[in-house]
């Protein structure tokens, strides 16, 4: 395939995921926004008043980060995981398989989708945040830079994740166990000073907690970890889930029996 047909392999594949997502959007869309809602009034008004300030900050204001970032994180994961086993299921997977199309060029347009949909939804969110606090961004290029990375390294683990299920269920079982943890333990709602020692160095294991940081120095100017060494980290989960997720592709890895 020469440049010209890539290009528009992969404007095809992305152009079919957004427009997957955006079709239901009642389900894609709304659901995030009401979630993401509720945890404002619930931790931001009732509980934050309570609460005061936090690095010198508002409760309100200092939870906005990890909220958006939350949805970031969960929708781009979703997206790719089941729009993939999707067609798994439906062995429409096979016909990608068999196309002129470079390995590369699916898993990219499958995760450029899943990640439309997880920028969305956060785009979403930080509109609701505005309703609630004052949204200022105070590094706009840190700010974009690590909401990129982070979308892109949850749209490949959905994707892996896809690959590796056997059924539907199979796809439920890392966001429930292994997203959903971390990500409550990754500095959204708090900040890990306020942990023991001991806690403290438990919490620096969570990769989560890197991406919430930085992505809370790009908005509000604080950070508990360092920024520099937390955006390597991630550019290392991206190049490494990349490879990965590549590699079982070519394999065939839970497509070819």
């Amino acid at each position: 395939m020469n440049a010209r047909q890539i290009l528009v392999s992969l404007w095809t594949l992305v152009f079919k995921e957004i427009r997957r997502f955006t079709r239901i959007w009642p389900q894609t869309l709304l659901p995030p926004s009401i979630t993401m809602t509720m945890y404002f009034i619930i931790f931001g008004n009732l509980i934050g008043s309570r609460i005061g300030e936090m690095d010198g900050i508002s409760y309100m204001a200092y939870i906005v980060p990890g909220l958006i970032m939350m949805s970031v994180i969960t929708n781009s994961y979703s997206n790719v995981a089941s729009s993939f086993f999707s067609n798994k299921f439906q062995r429409s997977v096979e016909e990608f398989m068999v196309s002129p199309m470079p390995d590369w060029v699916i898993l990219s347009g499958f995760v450029l989708g899943g990640m439309a949909r997880g920028l969305g939804v956060g785009l979403i969110v930080t509109v609701v945040a505005s309703f609630f606090t004052d949204v200022t961004i105070h590094h706009p290029l840190v700010t974009l830079s690590v909401v990129l990375m982070t979308s892109a390294v949850f749209a490949i683990g959905g994707f892996i994740n896809a690959l590796m299920a056997n059924k539907f269920d199979d796809i439920s079982i890392v966001p429930i166990f292994v997203l959903t943890p971390l990500t409550y333990l990754g500095g959204v709602f708090y900040s890990i000073d306020m942990l023991p020692e001991f806690w403290q160095g438990v919490s620096m294991a969570n990769p989560i907690l890197y991406m919430v940081n930085v992505f809370r120095y790009g908005i509000l100017g604080v950070s508990d970890i360092p920024v520099g060494g937390a955006l390597v980290a991630v550019a290392a989960f991206i190049v490494g889930f990349f490879l990965l997720a590549l590699w079982m592709l070519k394999r065939g890895k839970g497509i070819r029996s």
